[in-house]
């Protein structure tokens, strides 16, 4: 997620500040709107670009300030009414209220902007990578609270800027097999002998169905086990259950699995996988584009997890090698690549945050290289990426800032920057993901789709 702004600076709290008369114009990625005064930009959650509000000054610093909504005075004809009861108080969405193209022209403009501030190269504004704007979530993790005064079982999401709980009862941004599921839930989970004693609840739509991840502090009791199954049977969902942070015990149901580029990938419920099934279709499919494939290939996978890429890429490529740092990842990327018959992909559990010179995987050359890297972006193996000098470079980002310096690493050492995607793997909040090619030297692009 792109940040503007420094919270390390000094912050002045305005006490009983004037109402200003703002009209904003432009949305920043989190959703707030950008209005000017005096020559400072005044962030104003809640208002869209062309909208005249009262806005009351909330916090000011020396380049910018935030202000907060006292009155809309005009209203944007890209504004729309948000599905979900709970938003403007759960912390999980901060654009609802804004059109789906708002939402995507702003990221993408922003992406755009932060590049060419960063590098001197402006990228081609492309279509978007989006899906389905509601019902996309497929994971999603609720906090668990007993209030002993109400002698209640409280469920739901953080509130914004706040560490309290919404009890949540709908949640339109999760696909519809998990939002169904809310209800009938909490009340089951409110009925066990241990309900005091929850720490959470994951939900994971696999493609075999749901599946249920269940955090308790005490021991369960063979009646709460018991229960939990009934609701399994009832709801067709695989229950885990996680004493701690550490252990996982399957109670019921199946292994779960999701399928990309007609792949079957076996996953532990608490593994990364992408939240935004349609995306994460489209993006695998952009990349294996890009990447031009040749049957005589050796492609390099990094950061690769359990093989979202990696596995595709092994249908088309020679060899596939892929580097991943949590080693329950690692073996899984093993077990499915043998699962599906891919000989040609191998995996290494290695820290890309170390000196990777010395990995047993560096030594080896590669044609293509394909990095998924987290937000803190690729730092430590840019350099030996310019080293490898591969034909084709696709960086996937989910933080533009990291993306940016890391591109200047590649432009440097000859690369151009040929292509850049804003992926909308997120609607309504402010994650702002994207994908990038980058081509060596003067070989020739690939055809745009």
């Amino acid at each position: 997620m792109a940040q503007f702004y420094s919270p390390k600076r000094r912050v002045t709290t305005r006490q009983n500040s004037p109402v200003l008369t703002l009209t904003v114009d432009n949305l920043d990625p989190f959703g707030q709107g950008v209005a000017h005064h005096n020559g400072k930009a005044i962030f104003v959650p809640g208002v869209l670009p062309g909208e005249q509000a009262e806005v009351q000054l909330t916090e000011e610093k020396n380049k910018f300030a935030k202000g907060r909504l006292k009155r809309l005075l005009s209203r944007s004809p890209q504004r729309v009414e948000p599905r979900c009861p709970h938003f403007g108080v759960c912390g999980g969405c901060q654009q609802q209220h804004a059109d789906e193209s708002l939402q995507q022209q702003s990221k993408a403009a922003a992406l755009v902007r932060m590049i060419a501030r960063e590098t001197g190269v402006t990228p081609q504004q492309e279509p978007v990578i989006a899906g389905p704007q509601y019902g996309y979530r497929r994971r999603a993790r609720l906090g668990l609270l007993w209030q002993p005064k109400q002698q209640r079982l409280v469920m739901g999401f953080r509130q914004a800027a706040s560490g309290d709980l919404v009890p949540v009862t709908r949640c339109p941004v999760l696909h519809p097999e998990l939002e169904q599921l809310l209800t009938p839930l909490r009340s089951c989970l409110s009925a066990l002998q241990v309900a005091r004693r929850l720490g959470h609840v994951e939900l994971v739509l696999a493609d075999n169905g749901p599946v249920l991840v269940l955090r308790h502090l005490d021991a369960l009791k063979e009646d709460d086990r018991q229960a939990l199954q009934a609701f399994a049977r009832t709801k067709n969902v695989t229950i885990y259950l996680a004493p701690d942070s550490d252990s996982l015990e399957k109670l019921c149901g199946e292994t779960p699995y999701y399928q990309v580029d007609g792949l079957r990938l076996d996953f532990s419920p608490r593994d990364f996988i992408q939240v935004n099934d349609h995306v994460n279709q489209q993006m695998v499919a952009q990349a294996l584009e890009w990447l031009s494939i040749q049957p005589n290939d050796r492609v390099l996978d990094l950061f690769c997890g359990m093989g979202n890429f990696t596995l595709p890429l092994a249908r088309r490529a020679a060899a596939v090698v892929g580097i991943e740092g949590v080693a329950t990842l690692v073996a899984n990327g093993q077990y499915n690549a043998h699962k599906n018959r891919l000989n040609n992909a191998s995996f290494f559990h290695e820290n890309l945050e170390e000196d990777v010179e010395q990995q047993p995987w560096a030594a080896q050359g590669f044609d293509k290289v394909m990095l998924d890297p987290a937000r803190a972006g690729a730092a430590g193996v840019m350099s030996h990426i310019v080293k490898l000098a591969p034909k084709r470079v696709v960086y996937v980002s989910c933080n533009p800032t990291t993306l940016a310096r890391d591109s200047k690493v590649l432009l440097s050492a000859g690369y151009r920057l040929a292509r850049v995607r804003m992926l909308d793997m997120f609607p309504h909040t402010g994650h702002l993901e994207s994908m990038a090619l980058f081509i060596n030297g003067s070989a020739p692009e690939v055809a745009a789709k």
